[in-house]
């Protein structure tokens, strides 16, 4: 009896050495085997999906076979590995093993997306919805829900978000990507703000992000931002007005088609700034770090004027009577490739019509889509003594 046990017992542990063994190769070739594809595709990992749905539905699709093996393998490997959500690239040739390596690393496929200087939040929410691998959850609220949804109720949201380039994985919701570029625009705001020059005409950061909205949309040429900016803060320390035409346009609205007159320039708006003193109540576009930091550290001069040539850069001058020749020189005799600031990255402008009204530093006409003019915001008043100002037409 205890021959034939013993014979039992060493006929059972070469059993199970086989077993073992048959079920090392199994596991083996199962995680090596290429996944049957034929040209390179993209496979998405949606929330909550775990490994073993994951092996069943890629063996329903034909991609690889086996899937119980690899749940067993997945247990005793990797249990407690994360499986990021997003898209993963697979290709001809590789196999399950490579595609665990990158569940492993969490190499998902990403995607960007670019927000410009000088855009408005419409034109902002415009490019989120536009984007087919963000999730959609703001389509038709108004902007005042949107903020709510960001967790900013009662905030404006012009110029609010920082311009950049955002990466993203597929399923990203609209308001996860805003809320990154909300939580950016103060990060760099309040660093500029903390390195500002001292003496300046802002009550409060906002002021200063105010002051760069209309710099960025003055100017695109990154040497002239801080004269631009010296321009308008002499002019409110002198209770001037700063008659900038991007404010003019911003406050139309809907009526802006592509040009000003003088008709507008004299048109009140809560953000005509040739009809007001001081600031508009709020930003008119998105706005860099460079129109911040040149805001907030502007350039010493004694300029209250400045002109487009028609290349993009500008004539300053420190009076009237020098103004007003720079107007009569570059805008007057307009080329028909007059530009008043370089050309945009979203289209091309087009040429400035004869009967436009020409003011002091002119924004091209552009396909911009300006926020609503009414915002529920009071407008700040310069914080110095009024001053003699010509008219806008002596101005021009």
């Amino acid at each position: 009896m205890r021959r034939k046990f013993l014979l039992l017992l060493e006929m059972c542990l070469i059993l199970a050495g086989l077993a073992l063994g048959w079920s090392a190769w199994k596991v083996t070739s199962v995680v090596e085997q290429p996944l049957h594809v034929t040209q390179e595709r993209l496979l998405d990992v949606p929330n909550g999906t775990n490994p073993n749905r994951m092996f069943y539905r890629m063996q329903s699709e034909g991609l690889l076979d086996d899937a119980l093996w690899l749940r067993l393998y997945w247990r005793f490997n990797m249990a407690g590995t994360p499986l990021p959500t997003g898209e993963y690239r697979i290709t001809p040739g590789m196999t399950v093993e490579d595609l665990l390596d990158a569940w492993r690393r969490g190499d998902v496929v990403q995607y960007n997306l670019t927000l410009v200087e000088g855009w408005t939040f419409r034109q902002v929410r415009a490019a989120v919805a536009k984007h087919e691998k963000i999730k959609h959850t703001l389509d038709g609220l108004t902007d005042a829900e949107v903020m709510d949804k960001l967790g900013h109720s009662g905030v404006f949201p012009e110029g609010r978000f920082f311009p950049d380039t955002y990466r993203f994985v597929r399923g990203m919701s609209d308001v996860e990507l805003l809320q990154q570029a909300y939580m950016r625009l103060d990060e760099v705001l309040a660093k500029e703000w903390a390195e500002r020059s001292t003496d300046l005409p802002y009550r409060d950061p906002y002021q200063a992000l105010i002051m760069a909205s209309l710099v960025e949309k003055e100017t695109g040429i990154p040497q002239e931002r801080g004269q631009i900016a010296g321009v308008f803060v002499r002019r409110l320390r002198l209770g001037m007005m700063l008659q900038t035409d991007p404010t003019v346009i911003y406050g139309m609205g809907e009526r802006y088609n592509g040009r000003i007159t003088r008709a507008d320039l004299r048109q009140p708006t809560p953000y005509n700034t040739y009809t007001m003193t001081g600031l508009p109540p709020t930003p008119i576009a998105m706005v860099g770090r460079e129109a911040i930091h040149a805001a907030l550290n502007p350039a010493d001069g004694t300029s209250l004027y400045f002109v487009a040539r028609g290349d993009g850069s500008h004539v300053f001058s420190d009076d009237l009577d020098d103004h007003n020749s720079a107007v009569r020189e570059f805008q007057l005799k307009r080329r028909a490739d007059y530009r008043s600031s370089p050309a945009p990255r979203t289209a091309p402008a087009e040429p400035s019509a004869p009967d436009e009204a020409p003011g002091e530093n002119e924004s091209p006409a552009t396909n911009e889509q300006p926020a609503p003019a009414e915002p529920s915001v009071p407008a700040p008043a310069a914080e110095s003594a009024p001053a003699d100002v010509p008219a806008p037409d002596e101005q021009h």
